[in-house]
Protein backbone atom coordinates (compact mmCIF):
# COMPACT_ATOMS: atom_id res chain seq x y z
CA UNK A 1 0.00 0.00 0.00
CA UNK A 2 1.75 3.55 -1.24
CA UNK A 3 -0.78 6.44 -0.41
CA UNK A 4 0.04 9.53 -2.73
CA UNK A 5 -0.68 13.05 -2.68
CA UNK A 6 -0.02 15.95 -5.00
CA UNK A 7 1.73 18.73 -3.00
CA UNK A 8 1.68 22.28 -3.73
CA UNK A 9 5.12 23.28 -2.64
CA UNK A 10 6.74 20.74 -4.69
CA UNK A 11 3.98 20.82 -7.50
CA UNK A 12 4.23 16.90 -7.38
CA UNK A 13 2.90 14.10 -6.80
CA UNK A 14 4.87 12.15 -3.19
CA UNK A 15 4.91 8.85 -1.52
CA UNK A 16 2.71 9.72 1.57
CA UNK A 17 5.51 9.35 4.56
CA UNK A 18 3.67 9.81 8.08
CA UNK A 19 6.08 12.13 10.35
CA UNK A 20 5.03 9.58 13.25
CA UNK A 21 4.62 6.06 11.80
CA UNK A 22 0.92 4.93 12.37
CA UNK A 23 -0.10 8.61 12.32
CA UNK A 24 -1.41 11.31 10.27
CA UNK A 25 -1.49 14.88 11.43
CA UNK A 26 -3.75 17.24 9.62
CA UNK A 27 -4.26 21.22 9.74
CA UNK A 28 -6.48 22.60 7.58
CA UNK A 29 -7.76 26.28 7.05
CA UNK A 30 -11.55 26.64 8.83
CA UNK A 31 -13.82 29.56 8.36
CA UNK A 32 -12.99 33.70 9.40
CA UNK A 33 -16.44 33.84 10.76
CA UNK A 34 -16.95 37.17 9.35
CA UNK A 35 -20.37 36.05 7.41
CA UNK A 36 -22.45 33.35 7.06
CA UNK A 37 -20.85 30.48 4.53
CA UNK A 38 -20.71 29.80 0.88
CA UNK A 39 -20.12 26.50 -0.71
CA UNK A 40 -16.65 26.98 -1.40
CA UNK A 41 -15.92 26.80 1.97
CA UNK A 42 -17.97 23.98 2.52
CA UNK A 43 -16.71 22.06 -0.53
CA UNK A 44 -13.16 22.62 1.41
CA UNK A 45 -14.35 21.09 4.55
CA UNK A 46 -15.97 17.92 2.46
CA UNK A 47 -12.64 17.46 1.18
CA UNK A 48 -10.55 17.30 3.75
CA UNK A 49 -13.57 14.84 5.64
CA UNK A 50 -12.54 12.70 2.57
CA UNK A 51 -9.27 12.98 3.13
CA UNK A 52 -9.43 11.99 6.77
CA UNK A 53 -11.61 8.92 6.40
CA UNK A 54 -9.74 7.57 4.07
CA UNK A 55 -6.24 7.38 6.03
CA UNK A 56 -8.47 6.59 8.83
CA UNK A 57 -9.78 3.37 6.45
CA UNK A 58 -5.86 2.59 5.74
CA UNK A 59 -5.75 2.50 9.26
CA UNK A 60 -4.14 5.82 10.42
CA UNK A 61 -4.73 7.22 13.20
CA UNK A 62 -5.88 10.71 11.64
CA UNK A 63 -6.30 13.91 14.20
CA UNK A 64 -7.49 16.47 12.27
CA UNK A 65 -7.37 20.53 13.44
CA UNK A 66 -9.52 22.81 11.48
CA UNK A 67 -9.15 26.63 12.71
CA UNK A 68 -11.92 29.39 13.61
CA UNK A 69 -10.28 32.89 12.84
CA UNK A 70 -12.68 34.95 15.17
CA UNK A 71 -11.06 38.29 15.20
CA UNK A 72 -10.20 39.87 11.69
CA UNK A 73 -10.44 43.01 10.04
CA UNK A 74 -13.57 42.46 8.39
CA UNK A 75 -15.37 40.75 11.77
CA UNK A 76 -14.54 44.41 13.10
CA UNK A 77 -16.06 46.40 10.18
CA UNK A 78 -18.89 43.79 10.06
CA UNK A 79 -19.93 43.81 13.74
CA UNK A 80 -19.51 48.05 13.31
CA UNK A 81 -22.31 48.19 10.66
CA UNK A 82 -25.93 47.24 11.24
CA UNK A 83 -26.85 43.66 11.71
CA UNK A 84 -30.26 42.30 11.95
CA UNK A 85 -30.55 40.35 15.04
CA UNK A 86 -31.24 36.32 14.55
CA UNK A 87 -34.21 36.59 17.15
CA UNK A 88 -36.09 39.94 17.44
CA UNK A 89 -35.20 41.29 14.40
CA UNK A 90 -34.45 44.48 15.73
CA UNK A 91 -31.21 45.81 14.22
CA UNK A 92 -28.60 47.19 17.07
CA UNK A 93 -25.15 47.12 16.68
CA UNK A 94 -23.77 43.87 17.34
CA UNK A 95 -20.84 42.76 19.35
CA UNK A 96 -17.39 42.01 17.24
CA UNK A 97 -17.34 38.61 19.49
CA UNK A 98 -21.36 38.04 19.48
CA UNK A 99 -21.27 38.42 15.46
CA UNK A 100 -18.19 35.70 15.12
CA UNK A 101 -19.60 33.27 17.46
CA UNK A 102 -23.23 33.34 15.70
CA UNK A 103 -21.50 32.73 12.24
CA UNK A 104 -19.50 30.16 13.74
CA UNK A 105 -22.55 28.30 14.86
CA UNK A 106 -23.95 28.96 11.46
CA UNK A 107 -20.79 26.81 9.77
CA UNK A 108 -21.27 23.87 12.02
CA UNK A 109 -24.84 23.36 11.20
CA UNK A 110 -23.65 23.62 7.53
CA UNK A 111 -21.04 21.08 7.95
CA UNK A 112 -23.30 18.70 10.26
CA UNK A 113 -26.01 19.06 7.89
CA UNK A 114 -23.19 17.56 5.45
CA UNK A 115 -21.98 14.81 7.51
CA UNK A 116 -18.45 16.37 7.46
CA UNK A 117 -17.23 14.91 10.78
CA UNK A 118 -16.29 17.44 13.76
CA UNK A 119 -12.55 17.66 13.35
CA UNK A 120 -10.49 15.93 16.69
CA UNK A 121 -9.93 19.80 17.69
CA UNK A 122 -11.58 23.17 16.56
CA UNK A 123 -9.51 25.75 18.48
CA UNK A 124 -10.49 29.42 18.13
CA UNK A 125 -7.72 32.16 17.45
CA UNK A 126 -8.72 34.70 20.41
CA UNK A 127 -7.78 31.20 22.42
CA UNK A 128 -4.78 31.56 21.51
CA UNK A 129 -2.96 34.81 22.19
CA UNK A 130 0.25 33.65 24.45
CA UNK A 131 1.03 31.43 21.82
CA UNK A 132 1.53 34.16 19.45
CA UNK A 133 3.40 36.03 21.58
CA UNK A 134 5.88 32.92 21.78
CA UNK A 135 6.03 32.96 18.15
CA UNK A 136 6.99 36.67 17.54
CA UNK A 137 9.24 36.53 19.68
CA UNK A 138 11.14 34.26 18.52
CA UNK A 139 10.95 35.44 15.14
CA UNK A 140 12.12 38.73 16.14
CA UNK A 141 15.23 37.41 17.97
CA UNK A 142 16.21 35.47 14.93
CA UNK A 143 15.89 38.63 12.62
CA UNK A 144 13.28 37.88 11.16
CA UNK A 145 10.48 40.45 12.19
CA UNK A 146 10.41 43.52 13.57
CA UNK A 147 8.47 46.37 15.41
CA UNK A 148 6.80 49.07 13.19
CA UNK A 149 9.27 51.83 12.38
CA UNK A 150 6.30 54.08 13.49
CA UNK A 151 5.79 53.54 16.93
CA UNK A 152 2.33 52.24 16.09
CA UNK A 153 2.63 48.69 17.88
CA UNK A 154 2.19 47.07 14.79
CA UNK A 155 5.14 44.13 14.14
CA UNK A 156 6.23 42.55 10.99
CA UNK A 157 7.61 39.98 9.14
CA UNK A 158 10.82 40.77 7.01
CA UNK A 159 10.00 39.05 4.00
CA UNK A 160 13.61 40.05 2.17
CA UNK A 161 15.01 38.55 5.34
CA UNK A 162 14.42 35.20 4.50
CA UNK A 163 15.34 33.45 1.32
CA UNK A 164 12.70 31.22 0.35
CA UNK A 165 10.01 33.75 0.89
CA UNK A 166 7.43 33.07 -2.14
CA UNK A 167 8.48 29.32 -2.66
CA UNK A 168 5.34 27.78 -2.07
CA UNK A 169 3.40 29.81 -5.15
CA UNK A 170 6.80 29.59 -7.11
CA UNK A 171 7.11 33.80 -7.75
CA UNK A 172 9.89 36.34 -6.57
CA UNK A 173 9.19 38.84 -3.73
CA UNK A 174 9.50 42.22 -6.75
CA UNK A 175 6.98 40.38 -8.45
CA UNK A 176 4.57 39.93 -5.67
CA UNK A 177 2.07 43.15 -4.53
CA UNK A 178 1.75 44.91 -1.11
CA UNK A 179 0.93 43.24 1.56
CA UNK A 180 -2.85 45.34 2.30
CA UNK A 181 -2.60 44.34 6.13
CA UNK A 182 -1.15 47.41 7.46
CA UNK A 183 -0.73 50.92 6.58
CA UNK A 184 2.56 50.45 5.64
CA UNK A 185 4.15 53.66 6.79
CA UNK A 186 5.64 51.50 9.52
CA UNK A 187 7.33 49.07 7.37
CA UNK A 188 10.60 48.28 5.84
CA UNK A 189 9.14 46.64 2.73
CA UNK A 190 5.56 47.56 1.62
CA UNK A 191 5.73 43.40 1.17
CA UNK A 192 5.89 42.60 4.70
CA UNK A 193 3.07 41.22 6.56
CA UNK A 194 2.16 41.98 9.64
CA UNK A 195 2.62 39.73 12.65
CA UNK A 196 0.60 41.84 15.24
CA UNK A 197 -1.22 45.02 14.65
CA UNK A 198 -1.72 47.79 17.31
CA UNK A 199 -4.53 48.91 18.62
CA UNK A 200 -6.47 52.00 16.45
CA UNK A 201 -8.56 54.55 17.54
CA UNK A 202 -12.07 53.56 17.44
CA UNK A 203 -11.77 49.95 17.40
CA UNK A 204 -13.17 47.94 20.69
CA UNK A 205 -11.41 47.47 23.34
CA UNK A 206 -12.15 44.14 23.81
CA UNK A 207 -11.18 43.35 20.58
CA UNK A 208 -7.28 44.30 22.11
CA UNK A 209 -4.96 42.40 24.22
CA UNK A 210 -1.89 43.78 25.73
CA UNK A 211 1.51 42.59 24.25
CA UNK A 212 5.28 43.58 24.63
CA UNK A 213 5.05 45.58 21.39
CA UNK A 214 1.62 47.65 22.60
CA UNK A 215 -1.62 46.63 22.88
CA UNK A 216 -3.45 45.23 19.65
CA UNK A 217 -4.51 42.01 17.95
CA UNK A 218 -2.81 39.29 16.10
CA UNK A 219 -2.55 38.92 12.40
CA UNK A 220 -4.16 36.56 10.39
CA UNK A 221 -1.58 34.49 9.00
CA UNK A 222 0.23 34.50 12.58
CA UNK A 223 -2.74 32.63 14.05
CA UNK A 224 -2.29 29.33 11.94
CA UNK A 225 0.90 28.93 12.75
CA UNK A 226 0.58 29.39 16.62
CA UNK A 227 -2.33 26.55 16.63
CA UNK A 228 -1.08 24.11 14.21
CA UNK A 229 2.55 24.30 16.64
CA UNK A 230 0.48 23.94 19.38
CA UNK A 231 -1.16 20.75 18.48
CA UNK A 232 0.54 19.02 15.35
CA UNK A 233 3.62 19.48 16.57
CA UNK A 234 6.30 21.63 15.34
CA UNK A 235 6.53 19.31 12.23
CA UNK A 236 3.13 18.02 10.85
CA UNK A 237 2.03 16.12 7.89
CA UNK A 238 -0.89 17.90 5.73
CA UNK A 239 -1.55 21.46 5.66
CA UNK A 240 -5.00 22.24 3.68
CA UNK A 241 -7.02 24.53 2.48
CA UNK A 242 -8.61 26.43 -0.62
CA UNK A 243 -6.68 27.15 -3.58
CA UNK A 244 -8.05 30.96 -3.11
CA UNK A 245 -5.60 30.39 0.53
CA UNK A 246 -2.07 29.74 -1.22
CA UNK A 247 -1.04 33.61 -1.31
CA UNK A 248 -0.48 35.22 0.72
CA UNK A 249 -1.95 33.01 3.83
CA UNK A 250 -0.69 30.20 2.85
CA UNK A 251 2.80 31.54 1.52
CA UNK A 252 3.11 33.48 4.89
CA UNK A 253 2.70 31.35 7.01
CA UNK A 254 4.67 28.67 5.85
CA UNK A 255 7.49 31.50 5.75
CA UNK A 256 7.16 32.68 9.26
CA UNK A 257 7.23 28.97 10.24
CA UNK A 258 9.99 27.90 8.80
CA UNK A 259 11.87 31.11 9.78
CA UNK A 260 11.21 30.14 13.36
CA UNK A 261 12.95 27.18 12.88
CA UNK A 262 10.22 24.70 12.17
CA UNK A 263 9.52 21.96 9.53
CA UNK A 264 5.82 23.03 9.81
CA UNK A 265 3.65 20.54 6.57
CA UNK A 266 5.58 18.44 4.92
CA UNK A 267 2.79 18.27 2.15
CA UNK A 268 0.63 21.22 1.05
CA UNK A 269 -3.33 20.22 -0.45
CA UNK A 270 -4.87 22.99 -1.98
CA UNK A 271 -8.70 21.76 -2.97
CA UNK A 272 -9.87 23.85 -6.33
CA UNK A 273 -12.79 26.54 -6.44
CA UNK A 274 -16.52 26.43 -6.97
CA UNK A 275 -17.86 28.39 -10.04
CA UNK A 276 -21.72 29.07 -11.90
CA UNK A 277 -22.00 27.86 -14.90
CA UNK A 278 -17.89 28.75 -15.89
CA UNK A 279 -18.13 32.37 -14.02
CA UNK A 280 -16.42 33.24 -10.46
CA UNK A 281 -19.00 33.32 -7.98
CA UNK A 282 -19.45 36.66 -6.82
CA UNK A 283 -22.35 38.79 -4.76
CA UNK A 284 -21.96 41.51 -7.36
CA UNK A 285 -23.05 39.51 -10.51
CA UNK A 286 -25.26 38.47 -8.05
CA UNK A 287 -24.50 34.11 -8.75
CA UNK A 288 -23.49 33.21 -5.41
CA UNK A 289 -24.97 29.50 -3.76
CA UNK A 290 -25.34 29.08 -0.22
CA UNK A 291 -25.51 25.91 1.81
CA UNK A 292 -28.88 27.10 2.61
CA UNK A 293 -29.88 27.27 -1.24
CA UNK A 294 -28.46 24.00 -1.73
CA UNK A 295 -30.43 22.15 0.85
CA UNK A 296 -33.59 23.81 0.11
CA UNK A 297 -33.42 22.37 -3.58
CA UNK A 298 -31.69 18.60 -2.72
CA UNK A 299 -31.47 16.45 0.01
CA UNK A 300 -28.27 16.57 2.04
CA UNK A 301 -27.28 13.18 0.07
CA UNK A 302 -27.09 14.96 -3.43
CA UNK A 303 -25.41 18.29 -2.08
CA UNK A 304 -22.62 15.95 -0.54
CA UNK A 305 -22.40 13.79 -3.45
CA UNK A 306 -22.32 16.47 -5.78
CA UNK A 307 -20.07 18.58 -3.84
CA UNK A 308 -17.59 15.81 -3.25
CA UNK A 309 -17.57 14.06 -6.92
CA UNK A 310 -15.03 16.01 -8.50
CA UNK A 311 -10.85 15.65 -7.77
CA UNK A 312 -10.22 18.02 -5.08
CA UNK A 313 -7.77 20.02 -7.30
CA UNK A 314 -10.09 20.45 -10.12
CA UNK A 315 -12.95 23.60 -10.10
CA UNK A 316 -16.20 22.66 -9.58
CA UNK A 317 -18.69 24.04 -12.01
CA UNK A 318 -22.47 24.48 -10.63
CA UNK A 319 -25.46 24.58 -13.13
CA UNK A 320 -29.38 24.76 -12.21
CA UNK A 321 -29.30 21.29 -13.03
CA UNK A 322 -26.10 19.87 -11.09
CA UNK A 323 -28.30 18.88 -8.13
CA UNK A 324 -30.77 16.54 -10.41
CA UNK A 325 -27.95 15.11 -11.66
CA UNK A 326 -26.11 14.05 -8.44
CA UNK A 327 -29.36 13.26 -6.72
CA UNK A 328 -30.27 10.99 -9.41
CA UNK A 329 -26.21 9.10 -9.48
CA UNK A 330 -26.50 8.94 -5.54
CA UNK A 331 -30.00 7.63 -5.38
CA UNK A 332 -29.35 4.79 -7.55
CA UNK A 333 -26.43 3.62 -4.89
CA UNK A 334 -28.67 4.33 -1.99
CA UNK A 335 -32.13 2.35 -3.85
CA UNK A 336 -29.30 -0.92 -4.16
CA UNK A 337 -28.46 -0.55 -0.38
CA UNK A 338 -31.50 -0.60 0.44
CA UNK A 339 -32.88 -4.03 -1.20
CA UNK A 340 -29.67 -5.79 0.00
CA UNK A 341 -29.10 -4.38 3.67
CA UNK A 342 -28.60 -7.62 5.08
CA UNK A 343 -25.38 -7.91 3.47
CA UNK A 344 -24.05 -4.42 5.04
CA UNK A 345 -21.73 -4.85 7.37
CA UNK A 346 -18.81 -2.73 9.33
CA UNK A 347 -16.24 -4.74 8.87
CA UNK A 348 -16.52 -4.83 5.08
CA UNK A 349 -13.72 -3.67 2.76
CA UNK A 350 -13.33 -1.89 -0.38
CA UNK A 351 -13.02 -3.09 -3.85
CA UNK A 352 -8.69 -2.82 -4.95
CA UNK A 353 -9.63 -0.96 -8.13
CA UNK A 354 -11.58 1.86 -5.73
CA UNK A 355 -9.17 1.52 -3.20
CA UNK A 356 -6.30 2.04 -5.73
CA UNK A 357 -8.03 5.29 -7.14
CA UNK A 358 -8.32 6.99 -3.61
CA UNK A 359 -4.38 6.40 -2.71
CA UNK A 360 -3.39 7.55 -5.93
CA UNK A 361 -4.12 11.58 -4.68
CA UNK A 362 -7.53 11.19 -3.66
CA UNK A 363 -8.80 9.79 -7.11
CA UNK A 364 -12.59 10.49 -6.39
CA UNK A 365 -13.91 10.17 -9.80
CA UNK A 366 -12.27 7.37 -10.77
CA UNK A 367 -13.06 5.63 -7.02
CA UNK A 368 -16.77 6.92 -7.83
CA UNK A 369 -16.62 5.07 -11.29
CA UNK A 370 -15.95 2.26 -9.20
CA UNK A 371 -18.36 2.31 -7.33
CA UNK A 372 -21.69 2.82 -9.63
CA UNK A 373 -20.06 -0.05 -11.89
CA UNK A 374 -20.56 -2.07 -8.46
CA UNK A 375 -23.87 -0.80 -8.31
CA UNK A 376 -24.40 -1.81 -12.03
CA UNK A 377 -23.17 -5.55 -11.52
CA UNK A 378 -25.29 -6.11 -8.10
CA UNK A 379 -28.76 -4.75 -10.00
CA UNK A 380 -27.90 -7.28 -12.97
CA UNK A 381 -27.38 -10.05 -10.62
CA UNK A 382 -30.85 -9.44 -8.60
CA UNK A 383 -32.54 -9.30 -11.09
CA UNK A 384 -30.99 -12.46 -12.82
CA UNK A 385 -32.47 -13.95 -9.46
CA UNK A 386 -28.86 -13.48 -7.54
CA UNK A 387 -27.94 -12.34 -3.85
CA UNK A 388 -25.68 -9.76 -4.90
CA UNK A 389 -23.96 -10.58 -1.36
CA UNK A 390 -20.31 -9.33 -2.63
CA UNK A 391 -22.09 -6.25 -4.47
CA UNK A 392 -23.92 -4.98 -1.47
CA UNK A 393 -20.67 -5.70 0.79
CA UNK A 394 -18.67 -3.78 -1.52
CA UNK A 395 -21.31 -1.06 -2.45
CA UNK A 396 -21.89 -0.50 1.46
CA UNK A 397 -17.88 -0.10 2.53
CA UNK A 398 -17.47 2.79 -0.55
CA UNK A 399 -20.05 4.43 0.30
CA UNK A 400 -19.77 4.46 3.60
CA UNK A 401 -15.89 5.48 3.39
CA UNK A 402 -17.25 8.48 1.10
CA UNK A 403 -19.40 9.73 4.10
CA UNK A 404 -22.79 8.96 2.30
CA UNK A 405 -24.36 5.79 4.40
CA UNK A 406 -25.32 8.25 7.51
CA UNK A 407 -27.36 10.83 4.95
CA UNK A 408 -29.21 7.90 3.00
CA UNK A 409 -32.26 6.33 3.61
CA UNK A 410 -33.33 2.92 3.53
CA UNK A 411 -36.81 2.26 4.86
CA UNK A 412 -40.18 4.52 4.39
CA UNK A 413 -40.42 7.06 2.03
CA UNK A 414 -37.12 9.63 1.86
CA UNK A 415 -38.03 13.11 2.60
CA UNK A 416 -36.93 15.84 -0.02
CA UNK A 417 -34.95 18.85 -0.03
CA UNK A 418 -38.28 21.18 0.68
CA UNK A 419 -39.38 19.01 3.28
CA UNK A 420 -35.87 18.96 4.97
CA UNK A 421 -35.55 22.40 5.01
CA UNK A 422 -38.94 23.20 6.55
CA UNK A 423 -38.69 20.91 9.29
CA UNK A 424 -34.53 22.01 10.13
CA UNK A 425 -36.38 25.85 10.47
CA UNK A 426 -39.12 24.27 12.96
CA UNK A 427 -36.11 22.35 14.68
CA UNK A 428 -33.75 25.41 14.51
CA UNK A 429 -36.49 27.61 16.03
CA UNK A 430 -36.70 25.32 18.91
CA UNK A 431 -32.90 25.45 19.81
CA UNK A 432 -32.81 28.55 19.70
CA UNK A 433 -35.78 29.19 22.39
CA UNK A 434 -33.98 26.22 24.25
CA UNK A 435 -30.24 28.58 23.61
CA UNK A 436 -32.32 31.41 25.00
CA UNK A 437 -33.67 29.29 27.93
CA UNK A 438 -30.17 27.67 29.11
CA UNK A 439 -29.11 31.48 29.17
CA UNK A 440 -31.61 32.50 31.61
CA UNK A 441 -30.66 29.48 33.60
CA UNK A 442 -34.50 28.47 33.77
CA UNK A 443 -33.17 24.69 32.89
CA UNK A 444 -36.40 23.17 33.16
CA UNK A 445 -37.85 25.56 29.91
CA UNK A 446 -34.52 24.44 28.35
CA UNK A 447 -35.40 20.45 29.22
CA UNK A 448 -39.17 20.64 28.44
CA UNK A 449 -37.74 21.31 24.61
CA UNK A 450 -35.03 19.01 24.29
CA UNK A 451 -37.55 16.26 25.82
CA UNK A 452 -40.23 17.60 22.98
CA UNK A 453 -37.98 16.80 20.51
CA UNK A 454 -36.50 13.40 22.09
CA UNK A 455 -40.50 12.48 21.91
CA UNK A 456 -40.60 13.28 18.46
CA UNK A 457 -37.75 11.48 17.20
CA UNK A 458 -34.93 14.11 17.29
CA UNK A 459 -31.49 13.51 18.85
CA UNK A 460 -30.09 16.57 20.16
CA UNK A 461 -26.11 16.99 20.34
CA UNK A 462 -24.49 20.22 22.09
CA UNK A 463 -20.92 21.24 20.89
CA UNK A 464 -18.56 24.03 21.01
CA UNK A 465 -20.17 24.80 17.56
CA UNK A 466 -23.78 25.19 18.98
CA UNK A 467 -26.69 22.93 18.75
CA UNK A 468 -26.91 20.27 15.80
CA UNK A 469 -30.23 17.37 15.35
CA UNK A 470 -30.62 14.12 13.95
CA UNK A 471 -33.16 12.19 13.53
CA UNK A 472 -32.83 9.04 15.82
Amino acid sequence: MTIRFYDSATSTIRDFQPVHPGEARIYYCGATVQGAPHIGHIRSGLVFDQLARWLSYRGLKVTTVRNVTDIDDKILANSASSCEDSYTGDHPREEWWALAYRFEKIFGQAYAALNIAPPIYEPRATGHIPEMFTLIQRLIDRGYAYPALDDSGDVYFDVRSWPQYGSLTHQSIDDMQDAPDADPRGKRDPRDFALWKGYKQGEPETASWVSPWGKGRPGWHLECSAMAGKYLGETFDIHGGGLDLRFPHHENEMAQSQAAGYGFANFWMHNGLVTYEGEKMSKSIGNTVSPEDMLAAARPLAVRYYLGQAHYRSVLDYRPTSLDEARIAVERIEAFLAKTQSYHSASSAVPAAFAEAMDDDLGIPQALAVLHEKVKAGNAALVAGGRAETEASEVYAMAKVLGLVELMNFGGSVDTGGEHAALDSLIQTMLAQRTEARAARDWAKADEIRDALAAAGVAIKDGASGSTWSLG
